[in-house]
């Protein structure tokens, strides 16, 4: 597993990136992109460099 990245929290335990002791991305960075054409909310982003262990992108 890559060392934790202490700028990034994430509680995805779900993705390939999350580490598996501590609450944080091991990315260096991440993209965060939009799931709405003009968001206004957190519920309208999405953290896009998620990878779902085991595998496949999203």
């Amino acid at each position: 597993m890559e060392k934790i990245n202490g700028c990034i929290q994430c509680s995805v335990d779900t993705c390939a990136y999350h580490d598996q002791w501590e609450e944080y991305c091991t990315l260096r960075t991440i993209q965060v992109g939009c799931t709405a054409a003009q968001p206004k909310s957190c519920d309208c982003t999405e953290c896009a460099s998620f990878k779902a262990k085991g595998g496949s992108d999203r």
